[in-house]
């Protein structure tokens, strides 16, 4: 990697938690979506550090008492709370505004159950549609039930 782009990936990183920080004391402070879609705070355990992360996330209701979310950005590699996810999924929650965080189970859906998911995610919000196209990898769905 060139000496520009990894300032250029510096930059990007730097700015992204940036705004994760600002979109979180949004989701605290008051109620409502943001860029038009419904928002909850992912909690996790790092996966090297084990210390509490958090990271607001867009979610689309699978009725039941259920959430989908989307692994998405974060180029070729999964985000880091999707990693944190998978490697500690018994310490995940989500907080809704207002709300304490309240504790999950996740399982990441794969064949017709993804597919299902997807429709229903893009078809909401028809950005991630265009978000897929541009990655090199598949976006994982992920499904978050109460526990």
């Amino acid at each position: 990697m060139t000496e520009k782009a990894q300032k250029s990936n510096a930059l990007s990183l730097w700015f992204q938690r940036k705004m994760n920080v600002r979109t979180t004391r949004r989701i605290r402070r008051k109620p409502g979506k943001v860029m038009g879609m419904d928002m909850f705070i992912l909690h996790t355990v790092g996966k090297r550090t084990g210390q509490p992360r958090q990271a607001p996330l867009s979610w689309f209701g699978d009725g039941d008492g259920s959430w989908l979310i989307v692994a998405s950005g974060g180029g070729a590699v999964h985000p880091d709370w999707y990693v944190n996810l998978r490697a500690h999924p018994d310490s995940v929650a989500i907080e809704f505004h207002g709300r304490d965080a309240v504790p999950v189970t996740s399982q990441v859906l794969e064949g017709a159950d993804r597919e299902r998911a997807w429709q229903r995610i893009t078809t909401a919000q028809p950005r991630y549609t265009k978000y897929q196209r541009k990655a090199d990898r598949e976006y994982p769905v992920v499904l978050l039930s109460a526990r």
